[in-house]
């Protein structure tokens, strides 16, 4: 499959859908608390997100692990939501999922309908990507992962080992800041779910 995305600046208001779009993605972006989901939604959706972001509180001390972002002051508390379209028949709608473990229990919804996810890795936290690509795993659900790149780190390589990925799940760097870095990385998906997989929607199964 090629597929191309609008060379069009992200939105600031509401672009209509094209009235040749026939086919559309559903994709959930999941990963840590902090990792970069709502910056990549914000960044790449051709109309102005739906964002569920709250401002921490108290209530979150000693529950939500703020000490490696502690520049962060909001969470997601549902999901983000945002579109772009790939081509003249193609819309891919954009799901961000919560990043912290008392929001888990929304995943399973999120997942219900998808073809496919992009897994958000932090190199400073790899140890909270393990959930995300637990789930998938268990859901049967095609995903790459994006290294955002928010310092200087290990290599794709040596993230794919620590992450222990099976050979034929992508990985590639990203900027969740850029534009064009997050639609090299919802391509790659593109491409990946082009592949011989199983493209039945996610299940509603949990464990």
């Amino acid at each position: 499959m090629h597929s191309t995305t609008s060379d069009q600046p992200a939105a600031t208001g509401r672009t209509p859908l094209r009235e040749t779009a026939v086919d559309a993605l559903k994709i959930v972006i999941v990963g840590g608390f902090g990792v970069g989901k709502t910056t990549m939604v914000g960044s790449v959706s051709e109309i102005q997100p739906l964002s569920t972001e709250e401002v921490m509180t108290q209530a979150g001390v000693g529950i939500d692990d703020a000490s490696r972002v502690r520049t962060k002051t909001t969470t997601t508390v549902a999901f983000d939501f945002g579109r772009i379209t790939l081509n003249s028949s193609m819309v891919l709608y954009l799901f961000g999922a919560p990043g912290q473990q008392r929001f888990w229990f929304v995943w399973d919804q999120l997942f219900a309908g998808s073809l496919g996810a992009v897994v958000m890795v932090d190199t400073r936290r790899l140890e909270e990507s393990w959930y995300s690509i637990d789930r998938l795993e268990h859901h049967r659900m095609p995903f790459v992962v994006a290294v955002n790149r928010f310092a200087d780190g290990p290599a794709l390589s040596t993230v794919r080992d620590a992450l222990a990925l099976s050979p034929e799940v992508p990985i590639v760097d990203c900027d969740a800041r850029e534009r064009s870095s997050c639609k090299t990385v919802l391509i790659t998906l593109v491409e990946h779910l082009a592949r011989p997989h199983d493209l039945s929607p996610a299940r509603e199964s949990t464990p």
